[in-house]
Protein backbone atom coordinates (compact mmCIF):
# COMPACT_ATOMS: atom_id res chain seq x y z
CA UNK A 1 0.00 0.00 0.00
CA UNK A 2 2.62 2.31 0.97
CA UNK A 3 4.53 1.64 -2.71
CA UNK A 4 1.31 2.15 -4.23
CA UNK A 5 0.82 5.81 -2.74
CA UNK A 6 4.49 6.77 -3.84
CA UNK A 7 3.72 5.90 -7.14
CA UNK A 8 0.47 7.51 -7.29
CA UNK A 9 2.53 10.54 -6.06
CA UNK A 10 5.27 10.38 -8.56
CA UNK A 11 2.99 9.82 -11.01
CA UNK A 12 0.65 13.02 -9.93
CA UNK A 13 4.22 14.91 -10.18
CA UNK A 14 5.14 13.89 -13.87
CA UNK A 15 2.04 15.24 -15.19
CA UNK A 16 2.26 19.13 -13.36
CA UNK A 17 3.43 21.46 -16.03
CA UNK A 18 6.64 22.64 -15.76
CA UNK A 19 7.22 26.21 -16.64
CA UNK A 20 10.67 27.83 -17.48
CA UNK A 21 12.22 30.58 -15.01
CA UNK A 22 11.50 33.45 -15.26
CA UNK A 23 13.31 35.75 -17.81
CA UNK A 24 14.66 39.05 -15.92
CA UNK A 25 13.93 41.87 -18.30
CA UNK A 26 14.30 45.83 -17.73
CA UNK A 27 13.75 48.67 -20.71
CA UNK A 28 16.00 51.03 -22.57
CA UNK A 29 15.20 54.14 -23.42
CA UNK A 30 16.23 57.50 -24.50
CA UNK A 31 16.60 60.34 -26.61
CA UNK A 32 18.62 60.94 -30.02
CA UNK A 33 18.99 64.42 -31.18
CA UNK A 34 20.84 66.39 -33.82
CA UNK A 35 23.22 69.33 -33.95
CA UNK A 36 21.35 71.85 -34.93
CA UNK A 37 17.47 73.18 -35.62
CA UNK A 38 17.37 72.10 -39.24
CA UNK A 39 15.20 68.64 -38.94
CA UNK A 40 13.65 68.55 -41.90
CA UNK A 41 13.28 70.09 -45.42
CA UNK A 42 10.67 71.44 -47.87
CA UNK A 43 9.44 69.59 -50.54
CA UNK A 44 10.76 70.74 -53.88
CA UNK A 45 7.75 70.83 -56.23
CA UNK A 46 7.60 69.52 -59.94
CA UNK A 47 6.60 71.96 -62.43
CA UNK A 48 3.44 70.60 -63.05
CA UNK A 49 2.89 71.32 -59.68
CA UNK A 50 3.29 74.63 -59.45
CA UNK A 51 0.45 77.11 -58.47
CA UNK A 52 -1.68 74.18 -57.31
CA UNK A 53 -1.33 72.13 -53.90
CA UNK A 54 1.81 73.33 -51.45
CA UNK A 55 3.73 70.55 -49.80
CA UNK A 56 4.11 69.67 -46.46
CA UNK A 57 7.58 69.46 -45.20
CA UNK A 58 9.73 66.49 -44.97
CA UNK A 59 10.63 65.22 -41.54
CA UNK A 60 13.54 63.62 -41.69
CA UNK A 61 14.50 63.10 -37.51
CA UNK A 62 12.72 59.72 -37.67
CA UNK A 63 15.50 57.43 -36.27
CA UNK A 64 15.84 53.84 -34.76
CA UNK A 65 17.05 52.47 -32.11
CA UNK A 66 17.76 48.90 -31.99
CA UNK A 67 20.26 45.48 -30.27
CA UNK A 68 23.34 45.00 -32.19
CA UNK A 69 23.29 41.34 -30.93
CA UNK A 70 20.03 39.88 -29.25
CA UNK A 71 19.57 37.06 -26.73
CA UNK A 72 19.22 33.55 -28.84
CA UNK A 73 15.83 33.34 -27.72
CA UNK A 74 14.47 36.63 -29.53
CA UNK A 75 14.63 34.71 -32.82
CA UNK A 76 12.94 32.06 -32.29
CA UNK A 77 9.40 33.56 -32.77
CA UNK A 78 9.84 37.42 -34.03
CA UNK A 79 6.47 39.00 -33.37
CA UNK A 80 4.87 39.69 -36.83
CA UNK A 81 1.71 40.98 -37.65
CA UNK A 82 0.20 44.06 -40.79
CA UNK A 83 1.48 47.35 -40.99
CA UNK A 84 0.61 50.07 -43.48
CA UNK A 85 2.90 52.56 -45.19
CA UNK A 86 0.38 55.08 -46.70
CA UNK A 87 0.06 57.96 -49.39
CA UNK A 88 -0.52 61.45 -48.46
CA UNK A 89 0.23 65.04 -49.91
CA UNK A 90 2.61 63.05 -52.21
CA UNK A 91 4.29 61.84 -49.22
CA UNK A 92 4.89 58.22 -47.86
CA UNK A 93 3.83 58.04 -43.96
CA UNK A 94 5.41 57.27 -42.18
CA UNK A 95 8.61 58.01 -43.78
CA UNK A 96 10.17 55.72 -41.58
CA UNK A 97 8.69 52.01 -40.86
CA UNK A 98 10.26 49.80 -38.29
CA UNK A 99 9.00 46.13 -38.53
CA UNK A 100 9.58 42.36 -37.71
CA UNK A 101 10.35 40.01 -40.07
CA UNK A 102 7.31 38.44 -42.04
CA UNK A 103 5.31 40.95 -41.70
CA UNK A 104 2.63 42.31 -44.53
CA UNK A 105 2.83 45.95 -45.14
CA UNK A 106 -0.41 47.59 -47.02
CA UNK A 107 0.61 50.73 -48.80
CA UNK A 108 -2.93 52.95 -49.00
CA UNK A 109 -3.37 55.20 -51.70
CA UNK A 110 -4.95 58.05 -49.30
CA UNK A 111 -4.00 60.96 -51.90
CA UNK A 112 -5.41 62.89 -54.88
CA UNK A 113 -3.62 61.26 -57.22
CA UNK A 114 -2.32 58.10 -59.18
CA UNK A 115 1.05 56.47 -57.23
CA UNK A 116 2.77 53.29 -57.95
CA UNK A 117 5.15 51.96 -54.84
CA UNK A 118 8.50 50.41 -55.57
CA UNK A 119 11.47 49.22 -54.01
CA UNK A 120 14.91 48.09 -56.14
CA UNK A 121 16.13 46.69 -53.15
CA UNK A 122 17.88 43.30 -52.69
CA UNK A 123 16.77 42.73 -49.57
CA UNK A 124 12.40 42.65 -50.70
CA UNK A 125 12.52 44.49 -54.57
CA UNK A 126 8.83 44.71 -55.53
CA UNK A 127 6.62 46.87 -57.90
CA UNK A 128 2.43 47.51 -56.87
CA UNK A 129 1.94 49.26 -60.28
CA UNK A 130 -0.02 52.05 -60.54
CA UNK A 131 -3.66 52.43 -58.82
CA UNK A 132 -5.77 54.97 -58.14
CA UNK A 133 -6.60 57.35 -54.82
CA UNK A 134 -8.79 55.41 -52.24
CA UNK A 135 -7.40 51.97 -53.53
CA UNK A 136 -4.68 49.60 -51.91
CA UNK A 137 -1.98 48.09 -53.66
CA UNK A 138 -1.36 44.03 -53.07
CA UNK A 139 1.04 44.92 -50.08
CA UNK A 140 4.39 42.95 -49.16
CA UNK A 141 5.37 40.07 -46.91
CA UNK A 142 8.67 41.20 -45.70
CA UNK A 143 10.54 37.74 -45.32
CA UNK A 144 13.94 38.92 -44.98
CA UNK A 145 16.19 41.51 -42.53
CA UNK A 146 18.08 44.74 -44.23
CA UNK A 147 16.78 48.02 -45.39
CA UNK A 148 14.26 48.38 -47.81
CA UNK A 149 14.31 52.01 -49.88
CA UNK A 150 10.71 52.67 -51.16
CA UNK A 151 9.61 55.32 -53.85
CA UNK A 152 7.30 55.99 -55.95
CA UNK A 153 7.67 56.24 -60.00
CA UNK A 154 5.12 58.83 -60.90
CA UNK A 155 6.44 61.68 -58.30
CA UNK A 156 10.74 61.22 -57.96
CA UNK A 157 10.65 63.30 -55.08
CA UNK A 158 8.55 60.60 -53.09
CA UNK A 159 10.63 57.88 -50.80
CA UNK A 160 10.91 56.40 -47.52
CA UNK A 161 12.30 53.80 -45.54
CA UNK A 162 11.62 49.91 -44.34
CA UNK A 163 13.86 48.60 -41.46
CA UNK A 164 13.37 44.76 -41.13
CA UNK A 165 14.61 43.90 -37.91
CA UNK A 166 15.08 39.43 -36.78
CA UNK A 167 14.06 40.22 -33.58
CA UNK A 168 11.97 43.01 -31.40
CA UNK A 169 14.35 44.74 -29.74
CA UNK A 170 13.71 48.07 -31.78
CA UNK A 171 12.03 51.16 -31.52
CA UNK A 172 11.35 54.21 -33.37
CA UNK A 173 11.29 57.73 -32.38
CA UNK A 174 8.68 60.03 -31.75
CA UNK A 175 7.88 63.71 -32.25
CA UNK A 176 10.50 64.62 -29.67
CA UNK A 177 13.17 62.00 -31.04
CA UNK A 178 11.96 59.83 -27.77
CA UNK A 179 12.16 56.02 -28.07
CA UNK A 180 12.01 53.28 -25.86
CA UNK A 181 12.89 49.52 -26.33
CA UNK A 182 10.67 47.24 -23.71
CA UNK A 183 11.05 43.65 -22.13
CA UNK A 184 15.08 43.99 -22.86
CA UNK A 185 16.21 40.25 -21.10
CA UNK A 186 18.72 41.69 -17.98
CA UNK A 187 22.52 41.64 -20.22
CA UNK A 188 25.08 43.65 -21.69
CA UNK A 189 24.17 44.53 -25.39
CA UNK A 190 25.64 47.06 -27.92
CA UNK A 191 23.17 49.31 -29.18
CA UNK A 192 23.01 51.37 -32.31
CA UNK A 193 21.40 53.85 -34.28
CA UNK A 194 20.21 54.25 -37.90
CA UNK A 195 19.25 58.05 -39.33
CA UNK A 196 18.54 58.65 -42.76
CA UNK A 197 20.49 62.06 -41.49
CA UNK A 198 23.94 60.94 -40.41
CA UNK A 199 25.74 58.69 -37.98
CA UNK A 200 26.42 57.94 -34.21
CA UNK A 201 28.94 55.69 -32.25
CA UNK A 202 27.06 52.28 -30.85
CA UNK A 203 27.03 52.46 -27.48
CA UNK A 204 27.39 49.54 -24.88
CA UNK A 205 24.79 49.44 -22.47
CA UNK A 206 24.65 47.02 -19.59
CA UNK A 207 20.11 46.23 -18.71
CA UNK A 208 19.32 45.28 -15.17
CA UNK A 209 15.94 43.64 -13.96
CA UNK A 210 13.28 45.67 -13.41
CA UNK A 211 15.41 48.82 -14.13
CA UNK A 212 15.37 51.41 -17.06
CA UNK A 213 18.99 52.41 -18.81
CA UNK A 214 18.94 55.51 -20.17
CA UNK A 215 21.01 56.37 -23.74
CA UNK A 216 21.10 59.15 -25.52
CA UNK A 217 22.35 59.71 -29.06
CA UNK A 218 23.41 63.06 -31.07
CA UNK A 219 23.73 62.43 -34.77
CA UNK A 220 26.23 63.76 -36.78
CA UNK A 221 25.25 64.71 -39.84
CA UNK A 222 26.78 63.15 -43.26
CA UNK A 223 28.78 65.30 -45.39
Amino acid sequence: MVLMRALMALAALAIVPRFPAAVLAGAISGRVTFPDQQTGSATRPMVSDLGGMAMDPIDRRRSVVYLDVVPRQAFEEPPAGRARMDQRNEQFSPRVLAITVGTFVEFPNNDTKFHNVFSLSKVQPFDLGRYRPGKTGEGVRFNHPGLVRVFCDIHSHMSAYILVFSHRFFATTDDQGRYSIPSVPAGSYTLSIWSELGHAESKRVNVTDGAVTEADFQVERAP
